[in-house]
């Protein structure tokens, strides 16, 4: 049995997920419902739990701000946030779990599945990382990369290119380095797209700071700046003209 806190502001989201865990987890034990910050860090420490459903945006002290202050976090946490594209790009860069208020039950179940396999874990890198991504005043500046060895948080100028391999994904660094993940190549550019990649290829997602040259033909190729020469798709030519001209 999975012993669970529901922390969130909001009376109508703390009843709605309760009502969902309910129904569809049945493993899932709520073991406290807390409408503030301050209220949560209490039950946390009296109450030991297993997992807390953690509302990102909350008066006094944001969710964020509670781990932090909570300092030693030994349960898993699944933040829930509002449909806000930018809390959303934040999330998935840092390698954090969340969900989307209202929270889908579907979502809601595969969630508590992470869980159960011990996916969830925050660490202080996931939580100083999703503050930097969260910030209004900058882009996001890193990315947690998972790996065999858990999650290596690296500085999203440092990424040459991205390679699919089936269902994973190679990040190329600029240090000779090569992470293999397992994420899809469209996953990473849904992430990146907006912070200076482009898709070149079905195979390669790239950084235009790491551009060296392109060399016009049918689709033609692109030298970055490691030396490395990557084919460009008949398909992603003129995306990729479109945002070199942007530069």
């Amino acid at each position: 049995m999975i012993r669970a806190i529901l922390i969130d502001d909001e009376p109508n989201c703390v009843k709605s997920l309760a009502y969902d865990l309910e129904k569809y987890c049945p493993d899932v034990q709520i073991v406290e419902k807390c409408m503030s910050a301050k209220d949560g860090m209490l039950a946390i420490r009296q109450l030991q739990p297993d997992l807390v459903f953690l509302d990102i945006n909350m008066p006094w002290m944001s969710g964020i701000e509670m781990l932090e202050v909570l300092g030693d976090i030994n349960f898993e946490v699944v933040f829930t946030t509002a449909h806000d594209k930018y809390a959303v790009q934040a999330f998935r860069l840092s390698a954090i779990d969340y969900l989307l208020k209202p929270v889908d039950y579907q979502d809601l179940i595969v969630a508590i599945a992470r869980v159960s396999e011990k996916r969830n874990h925050i660490s202080p890198e996931h939580l100083s990382s999703l503050k930097e991504n969260l910030s209004p005043a900058t882009q996001p500046q890193r990315i947690g990369v998972s790996t065999q060895d858990g999650v290596d948080f690296i500085l999203i100028q440092d990424i040459l290119y991205c390679e699919a391999d089936s269902n994973y994904t190679y990040i190329h660094l600029k240090n000779g380095q090569k992470l293999l993940n397992a994420r899809t190549l469209k996953e990473y550019d849904q992430m990146l797209s907006e912070l200076d990649f482009c898709r070149i290829h079905q195979t390669y997602l790239i950084n235009l700071n790491h551009l060296e040259k392109y060399f016009r033909g049918d689709g033609g190729y692109v030298k970055m700046t490691n030396g490395v020469s990557l084919n460009v798709s008949r398909a992603k030519k003129e995306e990729l003209l479109s945002k070199m001209n942007m530069q």
